[in-house]
C-alpha cells in the first residue's frame, strides 16, 4: 500500500511539473507575442510619423514651424487648406486634380490592357525569337529612366505631342512598362494549361480563352499592376515636368512645386496642407485595394 501511495505521489508531482512547464511555455509565448506587437507598433509609428508631422504642421505658422519642436500646433485652423487650394499659380487644385486623373486613369487602364496582352503572348504561345525578345524585355528593366528620357522626348517631339498627356498614353498602350508585363507573365505561367486546352476543345478562340478563362484568374495580379501604376504615375514629378509645359495642364505633383515658387515668402502651412490633400487619395486607394495588392504580390512571387 505504501508503494502504491508513493507511485501516486510521484505521478501527481510529474503531472504538476508538466502542467507548470506548459504554463511557463504559454506565458513565455504570450510575452514574446506582446513584445512583437509592441515592436511592430513602434516601427509603424516611426514609419507614419512624417505623415503625422506633415498634418500637424499644416496648422502652424512659419514662426511656429521653425521656432519650436512641438508636434502639436498652438491652434487649429482650416484656413491654410482653404487658401492653399486656390493659391498655386492662380488656378485651384480642382483643376490640377482633374488634370491628374485625366493623366493617371487612362495610363493605368492602358497599362493593364497592353501588359496583359503581351504577357499572354509570352506565357502561352511559342514563336520564333521568343527567348531573345523575352531577354530584351528583362534587360529593359535595368535601364534607368535618365538613359531613355532623351530618346523618348525626341520621338514625342517629332510626333508633336509634347505638352499633352499622349506621351504617357502611348507608353502605356505599347506596353513600355516591362515590370508589369514581367509580373503578369510570372503569374500566368503558374496557371495550368489544362484550362486553355479544355476551352479550346469547347470551341473557344484565343481571345475568348483570355477573356473568359484567364482574366478572372488574373485579377489579383492585374489589381497589383494597376495599383502600382496608379501610384507611380500619380506621384511622378520628373516625367510630368519634362512632357508638360502649360500651367493649366499641370498635375498635383507639379502644382505642389508651383506653390513654393509662386510666393516670395513660402507659407509652409499652405504647402503642407496641400501635400496632405495630395497624399489622401493615394492612402485611401491603398487601404481600399490592400487585399488585392497583397494577394497579387504574394501569388506572383510564388508562381512561375
Amino acid at each position: 500500500m505504501m508503494m502504491k501511495a508513493n507511485n501516486n505521489e510521484l505521478g501527481t508531482d510529474h503531472d504538476v511539473r508538466k502542467w507548470a512547464n506548459n504554463m511557463n511555455k504559454k506565458r513565455k509565448k504570450k510575452i514574446l507575442s506582446e513584445i512583437s506587437y509592441i515592436i511592430v507598433i513602434i516601427i509603424g509609428l516611426l514609419m507614419i510619423y512624417p505623415l503625422i508631422w506633415m498634418f500637424f504642421t499644416s496648422f502652424k505658422s512659419n514662426n511656429e514651424i521653425f521656432g519650436s519642436l512641438k508636434l502639436l500646433p498652438e491652434s487649429f485652423s482650416w484656413q491654410p487648406y482653404i487658401e492653399g487650394w486656390t493659391s498655386a499659380g492662380g488656378i485651384s487644385y480642382t483643376k490640377y486634380y482633374m488634370n491628374t486623373f485625366k493623366l493617371v486613369i487612362p495610363t493605368t487602364l492602358f497599362t493593364i490592357l497592353s501588359s496583359t496582352l503581351v504577357a499572354y503572348g509570352f506565357a502561352r504561345f511559342e514563336f520564333k525569337g521568343k527567348k531573345q525578345l523575352f531577354a530584351i524585355l528583362i534587360s529593359t528593366l535595368m535601364l534607368p529612366n535618365a538613359v531613355i528620357i532623351i530618346p523618348r522626348y525626341t520621338i514625342f517631339n517629332k510626333l508633336k505631342i509634347i505638352d499633352t498627356y499622349w506621351p504617357f498614353y502611348l507608353q502605356a498602350i505599347f506596353a513600355c512598362y516591362p515590370f508589369f508585363t514581367y509580373m503578369l507573365i510570372q503569374f500566368m505561367r503558374g496557371l495550368p494549361r489544362d484550362l486553355d486546352e479544355s476551352a479550346y476543345l469547347d470551341g473557344c478562340g484565343t481571345f475568348r480563352v483570355l477573356y473568359n478563362i484567364l482574366l478572372p484568374l488574373l485579377k489579383p495580379a492585374m489589381f497589383s499592376a494597376g495599383l502600382f501604376q496608379f501610384l507611380w504615375t500619380y506621384n511622378d514629378y520628373f516625367n510630368s515636368l519634362i512632357y508638360i509645359n502649360t500651367v493649366k495642364k499641370f498635375t498635383v505633383s507639379l502644382a505642389l512645386r508651383l506653390s513654393i515658387d509662386a510666393e516670395t515668402v513660402v507659407q509652409w502651412n499652405k504647402v503642407m496642407a496641400m501635400a496632405c490633400v495630395a497624399v489622401l487619395p493615394v492612402v485611401v486607394l491603398f487601404f481600399l485595394a490592400q487585399r488585392y495588392f497583397i494577394e497579387g504580390i504574394a501569388t506572383t512571387g510564388l508562381k512561375g
